[in-house]
């Protein structure tokens, strides 16, 4: 499977897209118009091994509702990127059986390495 979750709103996600061009066989999903499954959800858990890791904790929800004060644990973290897709944290890369998360000049870089090699 090779997929990015993204927010098309999101000028970063569009940068970081444009940046891994040309995306072959790649599925987009735009967040906002068609949210993310649980299946999807455990997908990327499956890859990545953590809720926490696919959790942005930059979205102004996590502020307004001072999540940072309570302890989270990962089916909090899972539950809350269901509740809200401003949770996840994005772009998430699938690349068959790697996944690249966030907006990190190093992951995008791994990213566009496995993509185009």
């Amino acid at each position: 499977m090779k997929k990015i979750y993204h927010l098309s709103t999101c000028s970063t996600c569009q940068r970081i897209i444009k940046e891994l061009q040309p995306l072959t066989n790649f599925e987009l999903q735009d967040i906002k118009s068609t949210p993310i499954t649980q299946k999807q959800l455990e997908h990327m858990h499956s890859l990545s091994n953590s809720y926490e890791a696919l959790f942005s904790k930059r979205a102004i929800l996590y502020r307004e509702r001072n999540l940072k004060e309570q302890n989270l644990t990962e089916d909090d973290f899972k539950n809350l990127i269901l509740e809200q897709y401003t949770f996840l944290k994005r772009p998430v890369i699938i690349n068959e059986d790697q996944i690249f998360i966030g907006n990190s000049k190093k992951v995008v870089e791994a990213a566009k390495k496995a993509i185009h090699h």
